[in-house]
């Protein structure tokens, strides 16, 4: 499933908007039942472990988001769940 993905401080996130509904997307839903994945990033795939970002650390990175992409925050403000990010750690290297 093609996905978004923001790249910050060398780092690459998912981010679980599901463009602000209600819900959790079903990708999101996968990944806390089996977090480690294989992606394809540009022409790169490899493993990886998928880390959600939470307490002040999931909160500096949301406003590093939402800067460089303001339609985050209109996601966030259309619904009451909290938004997820999620690291992708390359696993094995």
């Amino acid at each position: 499933m093609p996905l978004p993905c923001f790249v910050y401080e060398g780092r690459t996130f998912l981010v679980a908007s599901n463009a602000g509904t209600a819900r959790h997307p079903a990708w999101y839903l996968n990944l806390l039942l089996e977090p480690e994945v294989e992606v394809q990033l540009r022409s790169q795939r490899r493993r990886y472990r998928a880390v959600a970002a939470t307490g002040a650390e999931r909160e500096r990175l949301w406003r590093a988001l939402a800067d460089e992409w303001p339609r985050y925050r209109l996601y966030q403000a259309g619904t009451t769940r909290e938004i997820p990010l999620v690291e992708l750690v390359a696993v094995g290297t």
